[in-house]
């Protein structure tokens, strides 16, 4: 990307080039340490067989259960995936199992095309009610008995190693990926309904200690509203916004679509952050704190930095979030 701006001077024309590739963006504080133990365990996680997929998620699931409550999805978020469950209670126990291991397995079949298409939300809520489910007996259950393989018990190992917030971050990458179809189409994914924005006269005030940035406090604030029309007005018509261990979202369109889809009903809670001035007049700014998710609301949040760079025009260029490492990366802004 390249940035080009006319600034004039009296009946004087000057024209500013200023550059600033993607790349060197996502470079910015390259001292943030990120949990990198996330993607590890999720290839790994992937390399496993689709058996022990399900076994594994179904573990993790009552493992967590013990320390981590696990908010019921709404009927309006389940509208989606409701029918698809109706149906697979209705099949056998042998049916079921074989549905799951599509899943698993992406394999070409009716529901794995089906969950393809549908949200992030959606399809941890199919996930959650397939759990209780399963706890109810009307769906086949794991069998009596099994035991996981040395490398699946490996893996859920290292889940049970991480903080709750990478957990929670694992349990969601190991079903995004699943289902299949051999056309898909991105344009086509579906959501649970948008929510209204919070009233304005109900919004909270944000307040970073070390960030008075007007932008800064006002994405924090306006992604907690759910007011996704408005925030992404703060950025520049080719910004990008980078989630974490993801490729980065380039373009207001496709960041819309990114926060209408994924971002509802998230809780921000900034810490403290610092900026520093960057080439070309551009402001680099990272704040840290956390983010609950409405699928665990306050029993747990995860620990983030984002790191923001803005124009000069104080339009957001570029934000990455990041997952930390540890609980300590919180605490090392107090050394700016």
């Amino acid at each position: 990307m390249l940035f080009f701006e006319t600034q004039c001077y009296g009946s004087q024309n000057l024209l500013v080039l200023r550059m600033y590739t993607l790349d060197k963006a996502r470079q910015i504080f390259p001292e943030t340490k990120t949990a990198d133990a996330v993607p590890a365990i999720t290839a790994r996680f992937k390399l496993l067989s689709a058996e022990d997929q399900l076994a594994l998620i179904w573990f993790a699931y009552l493992e967590m259960g013990r320390s981590i409550t696990v908010a019921a999805p709404g009927a309006a978020r389940m509208a989606l995936a409701q029918p698809t469950l109706d149906e697979i209670v209705a099949m056998s126990f042998e049916e079921q199992t074989k549905v799951m291991c599509d899943l698993a397995a992406k394999i070409e079949a009716p529901i794995s095309q089906r969950y393809a298409y549908w949200s992030v939300n959606v399809k941890l809520g199919f996930w959650y009610e397939l759990g209780e489910l399963m706890r109810k007996g009307k769906v086949a259950p794991i069998p009596q008995g099994y035991k996981l393989s040395s490398n699946a018990s490996s893996v859920l190992d290292a889940v049970k190693k991480v903080e709750q917030g990478q957990q929670i971050t694992l349990l969601r990458n190991f079903v995004v990926d699943m289902g299949f179809d051999p056309n898909f189409d991105d344009a086509k994914v579906v959501s649970e309904p948008i929510v209204a924005p919070t009233p304005i006269e109900q919004r909270e005030e944000i307040f970073i200690p070390g960030v008075l940035n007007e932008t800064i406090l006002s994405y924090m604030k306006l992604l907690n509203a759910n007011d996704f029309d408005q925030l992404i007005d703060l950025f520049l018509e080719d910004g990008a916004l980078q989630p974490p261990f993801q490729r980065p979202i380039v373009g207001r369109d496709a960041i819309l679509k990114f926060f209408k889809r994924d971002c509802q009903n998230l809780k921000l809670m900034p810490r403290g952050g610092f900026s520093e001035p960057a080439e070309g007049g551009f402001n680099q700014i990272k704040v840290t704190g956390k983010v609950q998710t409405p699928w665990f609301g306050r029993e747990v949040g995860m620990n983030v930095a984002w790191r923001f760079l803005l124009d000069d025009n104080n339009k957001i260029y570029f934000v990455a979030i990041d997952l930390l490492a540890s609980p300590a990366e919180l605490l090392k802004l107090g050394t700016k």
